[in-house]
């Protein structure tokens, strides 16, 4: 029966505007998410075996992520009229970023002081094994000078090969202003990091059409391996935490938003795709090329984007700093350990600096956790493997509350420096104004077709690049 032939009161959706629908990449995600939920529900074996899909595709993206995050800061100090405007940037990050974290981590610790969700389960410490858990969890952690010294790395090359965000910063930003200073000697090297960073970022966007088969591996493999039933396993503590997380997205980073003329509600939208990477892999790693590109995109000038968004993956995970506290004390209270005040504080000291450096991988926020305990006498490490099994579910929640946290955070610091085109973020926010990626030199047609060629209305503006001026 042809299309016109259908019965009365049918609704048929034309195909062309259900392939239109599928070629979105954020329809894709759910997709495949809401696949590998089925499939590690229905065959656990399978869906725990489809774990490499999940790595390979994360793997991939951290391939890049090292060269990316080099030729972004160092053409945006580049780009700078001089060097004072690189430290002015450079300092307002960095102290939104610790009120930020500290406020996360606040919260978390008065939700879990009232909700007590470890109480009761007067769990025995001696029955308690660290067996079982990754081998970082056991392993001595640094202290404060050690950290530091972390930062610098064995060669100027090595940064860029390694799995640290911090010794890459450090390279870049000593190459952005050992650039800056030599004048005409370095315009044409600038040029040329500028130019690789484009074909870094079609790299990016051919990769990033397999996000569907990682997000699939991943999800697959957390309800395969772990199961549904682990939810209900202590599903206050998972609960607790994930409306903690959305209370701050919602709470505190709506009103930065405001407060900066702005709303969150269509911010997100804005981002939905990238959101449900987040949400599929677990990992925050995935979605920076992107996220950098539809900030500038929004109005945000490219050396702010360049220095603030890259220095928040390693300074300003907000997600990780709320399951920092919830989860330290969730412990304590299951152990029975009664943490004063003072105590807490301490903790939550030391956990400003524990939360510092770890990538927005799967597992970095468990890791974190174990670096706190490890530095504070009050909680076992092995205590963790009360929570080792649930972790995952938790860790979507951290990745996806640091990811907005950051791209909140770096549309904040553009416009405090007068670099936020703030007509055009409005007007981006809502929808007049539609992202569409830059197009792939390697697409060349014979013929363009007239039917295909968007209307110039359509097209977005071009992304700002400013060069400040000297204060």
């Amino acid at each position: 029966m042809s299309r016109n032939d259908a019965a009365p009161g049918t609704v048929t959706a034309p195909p062309g505007r259900i392939r239109r629908v599928l070629s979105h990449l954020y329809v894709q995600c759910l997709i495949a998410v809401l696949l590998g939920a089925a499939v590690g529900w229905l065959w656990p074996s399978v869906g725990a075996d489809l774990k490499p899909l999940g790595d390979g595709f994360i793997a991939l993206v951290k391939m890049l992520i090292a060269p990316i995050i080099f030729c972004t800061v160092v053409h945006g100090i580049a780009s700078m009229g001089n060097a004072r405007a690189v430290g002015r940037v450079s300092l307002k990050a960095l102290v939104y970023f610790e009120v930020l974290t500290t406020v996360a981590m606040v919260i978390g610790l008065v939700v879990v002081n009232v909700l007590k969700p470890g109480s009761g389960l007067h769990v025995d410490v001696s029955s308690l094994s660290a067996k079982g858990l990754p081998p970082e969890a056991s392993t001595a952690h640094e202290g404060f000078a050690e950290f530091v010294l972390a930062m610098i790395p064995a060669t100027l090359v090595s940064a860029l090969t390694g799995n640290e965000i911090l010794p890459v910063l450090l390279v870049s930003l000593l190459f952005g202003f050992g650039l800056h200073a030599s004048g005409e000697a370095g315009v044409g090297i600038a040029r040329g990091v500028e130019k690789f960073s484009t074909v870094l970022f079609t790299l990016i966007r051919w990769i990033m059409r397999l996000a569907p088969i990682g997000a699939f591996g991943s999800m697959a493999f957390t309800i395969g391996n772990y199961g549904l039933g682990t939810l209900r396993h202590l599903a206050l503590l998972v609960g607790s935490f994930w409306l903690t997380a959305l209370f701050f997205v919602l709470v505190v980073l709506g009103t930065v938003m405001r407060l900066n003329g702005l709303r969150l509600l269509p911010f997100l939208r804005y981002i939905k795709e990238e959101l449900l990477i987040v949400l599929g892999t677990s990992s925050t790693e995935p979605v920076l090329p992107r996220m950098m590109a539809k900030l500038q995109h929004v109005g945000a000038s490219k050396p702010v984007v360049g220095i603030t968004l890259p220095a928040g993956y390693s300074f300003n995970l907000d997600g990780t700093a709320i399951y920092l506290t919830m989860g330290s004390v969730f412990l304590a209270q299951a152990l029975g350990i009664d943490l004063s005040l003072t105590q807490q504080l301490a903790m939550l000291a030391v956990m400003l600096l524990t939360s510092k450096g770890a990538a927005g991988v799967t597992g970095s926020g468990f890791i974190a956790l174990a670096a706190t305990l490890s530095a504070v006498p009050h909680v076992p490490v092995a205590a963790l493997a009360l929570i080792f099994g649930i972790d995952r579910f938790m860790s979507e929640a951290r990745a996806l509350t640091s990811v907005v946290g950051n791209g909140v955070a770096t549309l904040a610091v553009a416009r405090w420096e007068g670099e936020l085109d703030e007509d055009r973020a409005k007007a981006v926010l809502r929808g007049e104004i539609p992202y569409a990626p830059a197009p792939d030199p390697s697409a060349v047609t014979a013929e363009p077709d007239p039917k295909q060629t968007p209307a110039p209305e359509a097209m977005p503006e071009p992304t700002r690049d400013p060069v400040p001026a000297a204060s």
